[in-house]
C-alpha cells in the first residue's frame, strides 16, 4: 500500500509518501481501501508533536475517511466484503489501506459519496456533540461560533440555525462571511476589522450570548469570555492558534460564574451505540439537504504537505480531502 509516514515531528516537509506492506486485518478490524480521507488540524497537532496529540515515532496520520471492506479479520461480524463504511477515530488514515476496528465503522448509505461521507465524519460528529449534547442548543439560545466558514464551523453554524438559535459567527473575508450567511449566521463578525467581544455585546443589549463554541484557542479565548453571559459556557474545542495559558479560574467568577469546558469527539462516541445515533443523524440530514458539506479542495495523497499547508494558512473554507494518487 501506498501512504504518508512521518519519521520526525515538525512542518509539513515531515509528511513523507511511502510504500508499505497492506496489512491484514486483525481479529474484530476489517481492511479497507480508501477512497477519501479528512485532513483536520488535529492531524497538524500531531505532526507538530503537540501536547496531548503526540504519537510514537514513526506513523502513518490521519483518522477520518471512508471507503470499501475488502477483507475481513476473525470475529469481524455484521459487514461484508466490498460494503461502503466511514469512520472517525481510526489511526493510519493517510493511506490506501488501513486496517479498522469493526466498531469504529459506520455504513455509508448508497446515496452518500465517499467524498461527502468521509468530509462529515470528523467534522460533522463533532459539531453534532457540540449543539446537541455539550450545549444542547434550543429554540431562542444564542451562541458565538468562531471560525464559522470552516469545516466543523460551516456544519455547526447549520445545526445550531435548525435548532432555532441565533447564531453570530466570526469570519475573515466577504466570500467566507457569505459562505457564514450561507449556512445560516444571522450576524456576521469580522474579527480582522473589529472587536467581536464588542460587538457581541453591543448586538445583544449587553446581555451577551449562551454559549461560544471556540476552536482557535489561544488568540480568542479571553475575549470570548467577555461575549458570555452571566452562567455561560465556553466550549474550547480547538486551537488553531496555540494553546489557551494557564489562566486563574476567579476570572471566571468575576465574569459571571461562567462556565468552560474542553471536550473531545472521543468522549461523545464512547459508546457504538452513540457512535451510530450521531452518524445517522449527519447523513441523514444530509442525504435530505438539510445538512450542506462543503469540499474546499480534493489533493492526492502524494501532496499532504501542501493540504497541511493549506489548513494552517487559514485559507480553506470547508473540507480539504485526501485521495489517493490515480
Amino acid at each position: 500500500m501506498r501512504a504518508i509516514r512521518i519519521d520526525r515531528f515538525g512542518g509539513p516537509e515531515v509528511l513523507t509518501p511511502v510504500e508499505l506492506s497492506t496489512p491484514d486485518p486483525a481479529p474484530g478490524h476489517v481492511l479497507i481501501r480508501v477512497e477519501a480521507a479528512g485532513v483536520n488540524f488535529m492531524d497538524v497537532y500531531a505532526r507538530t508533536g503537540g501536547a496531548g496529540y503526540g504519537r510514537s515515532l514513526p506513523f502513518i496520520p490521519g483518522a477520518e475517511g471512508a471507503g470499501i471492506v475488502e477483507a475481513l479479520g476473525e470475529g469481524a461480524l455484521g459487514l461484508h466484503i466490498g460494503q461502503r463504511v466511514a469512520w472517525a477515530g481510526v489511526p493510519g488514515s493517510y493511506a490506501t489501506h488501513v486496517s479498522a476496528p469493526l466498531d469504529k465503522l459506520v455504513a455509508v448509505p448508497d446515496d452518500v459519496s465517499a467524498r461527502d461521507a468521509a468530509a462529515a465524519m470528523l467534522q460533522g460528529l463533532t459539531a453534532h456533540y457540540l449543539s446537541h449534547a455539550t450545549f444542547a442548543l434550543k429554540p431562542g439560545d444564542t451562541c458565538l461560533v468562531h471560525a464559522a466558514a470552516g469545516g466543523v464551523g460551516l456544519l455547526l453554524v447549520q445545526m445550531a440555525k435548525r435548532a432555532g438559535a441565533l447564531v453570530f459567527a466570526t469570519t475573515s473575508t466577504e466570500e467566507k462571511a457569505r459562505l457564514a450567511r450561507e449556512a445560516g449566521a444571522d450576524e456576521i463578525i469580522f474579527y480582522t476589522r473589529e472587536a467581536f467581544d464588542h460587538v457581541v455585546r453591543a448586538r445583544t443589549a449587553n446581555r451577551g450570548v449562551d454559549v461560544v463554541y471556540d476552536s482557535v484557542g489561544k488568540t480568542t479565548f479571553d475575549k470570548g469570555l467577555a461575549c458570555l453571559r452571566p452562567r455561560g459556557l465556553m466550549v474550547l474545542f480547538g486551537q488553531s492558534s496555540g494553546p489557551v495559558p494557564p489562566f486563574d479560574l476567579q476570572v471566571l467568577n468575576a465574569r459571571g460564574s461562567l462556565y468552560v469546558t474542553r471536550p473531545t469527539l472521543g468522549n461523545y462516541v464512547a459508546t457504538r451505540d452513540e457512535l451510530i445515533a450521531r452518524a445517522e443523524a449527519v447523513l441523514h440530514w444530509m442525504r435530505r439537504g438539510e445538512l450542506k458539506i462543503r469540499l474546499d479542495r480534493v489533493l492526492p495523497l502524494s501532496k499532504a504537505a501542501d493540504a497541511h499547508r493549506a489548513l494552517e494558512s487559514r485559507e480553506t473554507s470547508g473540507k480539504i480531502l485526501l485521495a489517493p494518487d490515480e
